[in-house]
């Protein structure tokens, strides 16, 4: 009998892993803590953090709370983000700009791993702020969610000056 593999429906990045201790009578206990983006590369992304004893657990877990915060993207011309959006999450503070066709991912870091996994080919980010990879994840990931399918136009409305007559 041969094990047939199923393509896996999501792409799984890991952005961290570290190690954490809580400080008990006895000493440290240690624990891992990942720090994981899933996404679809069509426009459905996720970030989830787990904790765990093992590694593999940390990630476990941290995949499932990824796949059950999914967002969805929306995409212009299937590269790139309709509008410039910037969001602050904590300390990190991410910006996002619409690029042309053939630009790249310009990011770094945890927004990178996000911004790909998303399925957007063509974009300008900066973050700015704090370096915490978890930070900039959700950052990120909020700063997709908040996006628009078409631009957002403001509309200037003329507000018209009616006199009152007494009658």
């Amino acid at each position: 009998m041969a094990i047939e593999q199923q393509p896996k429906e999501f792409e799984e990045k890991v952005i961290a892993i570290d190690r954490v201790a809580r400080v008990v009578k006895g000493g440290r206990r240690f624990r891992f803590r990942a720090t994981v983006v899933v996404g679809d590369g069509k426009g459905r992304v996720g970030v989830g953090v787990g904790k765990g004893g093992e590694v593999m657990t940390s990630i476990a877990k941290a995949v499932s709370r990824a796949k059950s915060q999914m967002i969805t993207v929306p995409l212009k011309d299937g590269h790139t983000i309709p509008h410039e959006v910037q969001v602050r999450f904590a300390g990190a503070q991410v910006l996002l700009k619409p690029a042309s066709a053939g630009t790249g991912v310009i990011a770094g870091g945890a927004v990178r791993n996000v911004v790909e996994v998303a399925g957007v080919r063509d974009v300008l980010t900066k973050s700015m702020g704090s370096s915490n990879k978890v930070n900039n994840a959700y950052a990120t990931a909020m700063a997709l969610s908040q996006l628009k399918s078409s631009p957002v136009k403001q509309k200037k409305d003329k507000v018209e000056k009616t006199a009152k007559v007494a009658a």
